[in-house]
């Protein structure tokens, strides 16, 4: 089925918007990173290891997947669809965790001093993740995802996770203060927060996945 004359306008538009968000996250990204640098300050083993940063990355590489394929084609293909639901769970858990429980934490003593550009820690942890969850909502063309397809929201977050301890254990070296054994609530704490968080993905991906299908029929209904 064709999309409407107005569906396919606003697909355009949204394809746009979809390149310039991308070019946004990557220039916030190249602007903390520049700062880092300028002040010495720089640890990219660290740095590329926050979880922020690397699904900010990932979301860079999916808005301009699906910006370009929004320009071109009437429909996005089942993997875009589902790397673009992926994004969402990512994007709001990064938002709440950040907001909840990191904003304002104390720098580590390595960076006593130093203050983090306020725009891309904004756009990163605010504006992209409300972007993400309004393009995902609202846009057209999608592939109607099967509420089984949530499942692969969970596998990056979790090989992270895991990826994270190890590296945790080895090196002393936490991204996150909830990750770190040797806190106030030990590991039992630890166990908490990570069954918390993936449950909060899971969640997540599962409103996904049941607005697109609920967009997708209204949609059609309007075609």
């Amino acid at each position: 089925m064709k999309l409407a004359p107005w569906a396919l306008t606003t697909r355009r538009v949204v394809g746009v918007a979809r390149i310039v968000l991308a070019i946004g996250i990557f220039a916030a990204v190249a602007t903390q990173v520049g700062d880092r640098l300028a002040n010495d300050l720089l640890r990219p083993g660290e740095y590329f290891a926050f979880f922020t940063i690397q699904t900010a990355m990932m979301f860079v590489v999916i808005l301009i997947a699906a910006g370009i394929v929004s320009l071109r084609t009437e429909r996005d293909s089942r993997l875009l669809t589902i790397m673009r639901m992926m994004a969402v769970p990512y994007a709001i858990v990064t938002a709440l965790v950040y907001n909840l429980m990191l904003r304002g934490l104390p720098l580590a003593a390595v960076d006593a001093g130093y203050e983090w550009p306020v725009w891309p820690n904004e756009l990163l942890h605010v504006v992209a993740p409300i972007l993400l969850v309004l393009d995902w909502v609202f846009s057209v063309g999608r592939y109607p995802l099967r509420l089984r397809d949530l499942w692969w929201a969970l596998i990056f977050p979790l090989a992270w996770v895991g990826f994270s301890i190890v590296r945790g254990l080895a090196t002393g070296w936490w991204p996150y203060p909830f990750l770190d054994p040797s806190g106030s609530l030990g590991w039992l704490g630890v166990i908490g927060y990570i069954i918390g968080i993936a449950a909060a993905m899971a969640l997540f991906a599962y409103l996904a996945v049941l607005a697109g299908r609920i967009w997708v029929r209204i949609q059609a209904r309007r075609a």
